[in-house]
């Protein structure tokens, strides 16, 4: 990971890799997931943190017409992944080496969001707290004069730790 000087002098982390390199590397590594029909976007990498967006599928719609939790813990763990990837580079052998999460609301169905912040980038392992957004109303729909809308309700909130190879671990596929 870069580091560069923040406006307060501490190190600052840069991504060192972008969103358009990830998902390439995503196909390029895990041709699986676009063969399941899923369409999980990279949205945006940034220092320490990503984006990633689930479209909607049918199928993820449990009984109670809402979303699963087995396709929420996927892009907790997928966005995750995408936020290591921006942090330590093309690590196909990165994994999970715990994943907790915590179902807050039934979301309805709808593209789901997941931002990631690390709390900690190690040499071998990395920390980070997942949350999970319904897709936020459209922009058409003005607030009322003199107020703001609220943001989209958390659905989920995860933690997760992954573990880095040591050396490019034989899964560098950059």
């Amino acid at each position: 990971m870069n580091r560069e000087p923040s406006n307060n002098g501490t190190p600052k982390a840069q991504p060192v890799m972008t969103r358009e390199e990830i998902a390439a590397f995503l196909a390029r590594a895990f041709p699986e997931i676009a063969a399941s029909g899923r369409v999980l976007t990279v949205e945006e990498v940034r220092p320490l943190g990503a984006r990633v967006r689930m479209a909607f599928v049918a199928t993820d719609i449990r009984p109670g017409g809402t979303i699963s939790g087995p396709a929420m813990f996927l892009l907790a763990d997928l966005a995750m992944f995408v936020a290591v990837l921006g942090a330590v580079g093309p690590q196909a052998l990165a994994v999970t080496t715990s994943i907790t999460i915590n179902f807050l609301r039934r979301p309805s169905p709808g593209d789901l969001i997941a931002e990631v912040r690390l709390i900690k980038l190690g040499r071998r392992l990395v920390v980070g707290e997942i949350a999970l957004y319904p897709e936020p109303p459209p922009e058409s729909s003005e607030p009322p004069p003199g107020t703001s809308q609220p943001p989209p309700e958390m659905v989920a909130h995860a933690t997760a730790t992954y573990s880095i190879p040591p050396g490019d671990g034989g899964g560098n596929m950059g």
